[in-house]
């Protein structure tokens, strides 16, 4: 909306072109961002705890997570609040990335507040069927692929980008960019949901990889960027750029609230969106092994549920103390500052690795 003020305004002035810039709305973008999520933040706390929906916690894990029952959850919502009205204020509204992009979000988060709803507020501790959630995921992600697919004007658009390599790319064909984007999106969006077990655990990873996201969608949405560094050029990708950084701005925002110990937790309503936000902008950029990579607290927190059932199906004994990975961790005798610390590094270490490939090809 901002955007065409500005187009507009700069008709009769000169000045507001410069409002027309990616980068600076990027920045923009993150701050207002952040600024909405600070100014809401405090009244939708209260508000969720009028309302007494707190967490409820499991007395077979840590015990020192007994002290946080009764905390407020579903605080995601004012991360979504905070990236939709920043999104609609600075990007281009008629990109079609930006709203392809922004729906799956709101869908997932839809999901996830349905979810929370029933397990905080119905007090039904299995909130929404597994089957349920599975079903409106894959139908929110699967048209949203679909979408992509049929708007794709080059075959780059559909290929799988190899890191490191300049000229090697897999053709997928619709039908195989569309099976991938599916579990990119619900993958990520699951595995987003099964690490925000402590306080800020989630949240700052996705504030990084949402942040090198938007280094990867404006190289792609510039011609000669994209060109130099020899990435295909998705024209309009760049927009996504301003997205990612209203996702980094209200992260960190919302992380003011929920560093240790938390004042609100994210809840299905968050973990789930974001998640979703992430998988969705790889797959415009064509990035989806940089964000595995990017991604491997996400990817090895969900593995870890996934050894620890199979295991414990197939021989009765379980390989981990407690699964995610986060809870093993403190079931050994860290600390949970130390884990979400640690896990921190660990993602910082991993989001450069992965900015490298911008280069190293």
């Amino acid at each position: 909306m901002l955007l065409e003020l500005a187009q507009w305004l700069a008709t009769e002035v000169r000045a507001f072109n410069v409002f027309t810039y990616i980068t600076l709305r990027v920045v923009l973008a993150a701050l207002t961002a952040l600024a909405i999520s600070f100014v809401i933040g405090p009244a939708m706390i209260r508000r969720l705890t009028a309302y007494k929906i707190g967490q409820a916690v499991r007395d077979d894990g840590p015990q020192t997570h007994l002290v946080k029952s009764g905390t407020p959850t579903m605080g995601g919502a004012l991360i979504l609040v905070s990236v939709a009205v920043t999104t609609l204020l600075w990007a281009d509204i008629e990109n079609r990335y930006v709203w392809i992009c922004l729906a799956t979000t709101l869908g997932f988060g839809a999901i996830g507040w349905v979810d929370d709803w029933r397990k905080v507020v119905h007090r039904n501790p299995k909130g929404l069927s597994a089957r349920a959630k599975f079903f409106w995921q894959s139908a929110i992600a699967l048209v949203a692929v679909a979408a992509l697919a049929w708007s794709a004007k080059l075959p780059a658009q559909t290929e799988l980008l190899v890191p490191f390599f300049k000229t090697v790319a897999i053709p997928l064909g619709a039908i195989g960019f569309v099976i991938l984007g599916f579990f990119v999106v619900v993958g990520t969006s699951n595995a987003v949901n099964l690490t925000d077990g402590l306080d800020g655990l989630a949240i700052m990873p996705t504030v990084m990889i949402a942040g090198a996201l938007a280094v990867f969608a404006y190289v792609t949405g510039h011609a000669v960027f994209s060109k130099y560094l020899g990435f295909p050029f998705i024209s309009g990708a760049g927009e996504l750029a301003v997205f990612c950084a209203a996702i980094a701005g209200a992260g960190l925002a919302f992380l003011w609230f929920n560093a240790y110990p938390a004042e609100v937790f994210m809840g299905d309503v968050g973990a789930l969106a974001l998640g979703a936000a992430l998988g969705m902008v790889a797959i415009v950029v064509r990035q989806e092994i940089v964000l595995f990579i990017m991604g491997g607290v996400f990817v090895v927190e969900t593995l870890s549920v996934m050894i620890q059932v199979a295991s414990f199906k197939l021989t009765g004994r379980r390989v981990f103390r407690m699964a995610p990975l986060h809870h093993h961790y403190e079931l050994k005798g860290w600390k949970e500052n130390q884990v979400v610390v640690r896990f921190w590094i660990i993602t910082m270490m991993l989001v450069l690795f992965g900015l490298s490939t911008l280069k190293l090809r």
